[in-house]
């Protein structure tokens, strides 16, 4: 019960991160079942990849609803990568600890310098900041130029009401245009998010040749394999990076399952460890997400990315039993 009950608080944070940062929760998983549940290499990739499954359908389908992905492509390379995740399972089993690990702590170590060149990126104030200065700092420029229109600092009630009566006539007169200028912007962004391009053959392959790799490599270290396709997607197939993570991850919901499947019939999965988790992360996705407006998010990727550098480094050193056992 205590493990369980660990699991998910572990889960709540685990599912915090991701929706603050929008990351996958393997990276954060597979350390917390080696490390802290004392899980052996195999069952820690294997709980990892299971706990994913039930919160990517959650972001899937929010995706969808928003039509934040491309359904085809995400299709092709979820299908194609569904093909070789239980090869990734059965290289796995086969394979020492220290090389499952070893293959996990890159991946950590990767999404850590992806926090870091990402947070370097980031202006260090942000565009809320910076609207709000400049909103007082217009703000403190029309009350300068009231003052010195007043002789002593005083006005006659009349002029003053009659001021304020023609900042309200050109407010309202500007507002129709506003509004209009905001719902054409408005229209413009819509088109952009659901512009997609022709579904090529090309494509298509290129998108099935994605999702075999990422399937291997989710089959074999436990992870979403979102970390390969995203960029890939990018590069290979121009699609945004607002689409590109809807897309992929309808193709880690699909490639997940038979790696799960299969890490289930090796009896590789601890369903305890990774039904707790899988509760608390849930949940804890769509606090993070309502917590992005509260916490800075150039500092909390910092700090993210040396929490990730240091668990691969652990993860090496728990490996190679540096301390002794």
């Amino acid at each position: 019960m205590e493990q369980f009950a660990f699991s998910i608080v572990a889960g709540l944070i685990v599912g915090i991160f991701s929706g603050l940062l929008g990351i996958g929760g393997g990276t954060l998983m597979i350390p917390l079942f080696r490390l802290g549940f004392g899980l052996s290499a195999i069952v820690s990739t294997a709980t990892s990849l299971f706990t994913i499954v039930p919160t990517s359908i959650a972001g899937c389908i929010t995706h969808l609803k928003n039509k934040t992905c491309i359904a085809k492509i995400g299709l092709i390379a979820g299908v194609a990568g569904a093909c070789t995740s239980p090869l990734g399972v059965l290289a796995a089993t086969n394979s020492p600890d220290i090389a499952i690990m070893a293959c996990a702590a890159i991946i950590i170590a990767y999404s850590a310098i992806t926090m870091f060149r990402k947070a370097i990126k980031m202006p260090k104030r942000t565009d809320s900041d910076l609207s709000m200065r400049a909103t007082l700092q217009r703000f403190r420029m029309e009350f300068a130029d009231e003052a010195e229109e007043m002789p002593d600092g005083r006005q006659d009630s009349g002029e003053r009401t009659g001021q304020v009566q023609g900042a309200h006539v050109r407010e309202t007169q500007a507002a129709p245009a506003r509004t209009t200028e905001t719902a054409i912007a408005h229209e413009v962004q819509k088109s952009v998010n659901t512009l997609e391009a022709p579904m090529t053959t090309k494509r298509l392959l290129t998108g099935a040749a994605i999702g075999l790799v990422a399937g291997f490599a989710s089959g074999y270290v436990g992870v979403g394999g979102g970390f390969l396709m995203v960029p890939l997607f990018i590069s290979l197939l121009g699609i945004t990076m607002k689409k590109a993570s809807g897309t992929s991850l309808i193709a880690v919901v699909i490639l997940a399952i038979p790696g799960v499947i299969t890490q289930t019939l090796h009896g590789n999965v601890d369903f305890v460890a990774g039904i707790a988790m899988a509760i608390g992360s849930i949940p804890g996705a769509l606090i993070g997400a309502s917590l992005i407006r509260y916490i800075p998010e150039r500092k909390m990727r910092f700090l993210f990315g040396f929490f990730l550098l240091f668990a691969a480094i652990i993860l090496v050193i728990n490996e190679l039993n540096v301390f002794g056992a």
